[in-house]
């Protein structure tokens, strides 16, 4: 099971999308509300989120999905726990609350809203909130004897494990025969061989990490190989040494003809091992630093 959470402004829309009939919504929990429709129960949360006027995002909205074999076996019962369980690990029991089921597609899931706002007015701290509700959602899995989100991305993992060996395969050759000097030419000799290199780069224009397509199949990488993060591909690469100085100061580089931002740590990786490989090419060849 996935669990998923954020904390969210538009409270009424999200009720209505929650409570849409033409989905087969279903509601299976709900605490301190008596509305009958998606209208009535925002009013009511309203009423509570008054007392706090400096909260703007002041509904808490999540999603849990379990998989599609676990979701084929459970009744109303059966969601009915696994949301009262979630909530009690969120520790969100005293507080307005409402969940519902939508079944219109194979795969069942739970849209839980619950006020960010108490009763006497304080909000509930929703930092690292996503990953919270992960965690929550995981445990209560665990307790219910259902499928985890790690469980499944393992099995994904076994699914494609001879995948993941060509790819680990292909890098380790780039690496040692090709020697790429920057993240440019380790992408262009990966697909030389086939195997496309996907930079993940999120709103802030800053560089996250690499996806690996080879064959059909998509693959972090830190998910083909421990040792095929960013990070520890950059730890590889030989980057000149002013180049990779520059990124250290600017924390940014330049990837396939595009600046993109990148962490101090990384930035600071590589400049660091620009000079240590500028230190040993200078002791090879006698020359004083």
């Amino acid at each position: 099971m996935i669990g998923l959470g954020k904390s969210i402004s538009h409270t009424g829309a999200s009720m209505g999308y929650g409570w849409n009939d033409e989905k087969d919504a279903e509601v299976v929990y709900r605490q301190h509300l008596s509305g009958g429709d998606p209208k009535e129960i925002t009013q009511e949360f309203k009423v509570i989120q008054s007392q706090n006027h400096k909260c703007k995002k002041n509904t808490l909205s999540f999603v849990l999905s379990p998989t599609i074999e676990d979701g084929r076996e459970l009744k109303t019962r059966e969601l009915r726990e696994i949301t009262e369980r979630f909530v009690k690990e969120m520790k969100l029991q005293e507080r307005q609350a409402i969940a519902f089921v939508h079944r219109n597609m194979s795969h069942i899931h739970i849209h839980l809203y619950v006020n960010r706002i108490n009763f006497e007015g304080k909000a509930y701290k929703d930092n690292f909130i996503g990953k919270r509700s992960q965690l929550a959602a995981e445990k209560v899995a665990r307790q219910l004897g259902m499928t985890t989100v790690r469980e499944v991305q393992q099995q994904k993992l076994d699914k494609v494990k001879d995948i993941r060996a060509e790819i680990k395969q292909i890098h380790e050759k780039v690496m040692t025969e090709m020697r790429p000097k920057d993240f440019d030419q380790y992408i262009k000799y990966m697909k030389q061989r086939h195997v496309e290199i996907v930079p993940s780069i999120n709103k802030q224009n800053q560089l996250q990490g690499f996806r690996f397509e080879y064959k059909g199949e998509s693959l972090k990488g830190s998910h083909v190989h421990r040792s095929m993060s960013m990070g520890r591909i950059a730890e590889r690469i030989g980057l000149d040494r002013t180049v990779a100085q520059k990124n250290a100061k600017e924390n940014t580089m330049n990837l396939l003809e595009k600046t993109a931002g990148v962490s101090s740590n990384l930035a600071t990786t590589q400049a660091n091992k620009a000079i240590k490989m500028a230190v040993k090419k200078s002791i090879g060849l006698g020359m004083e630093i």
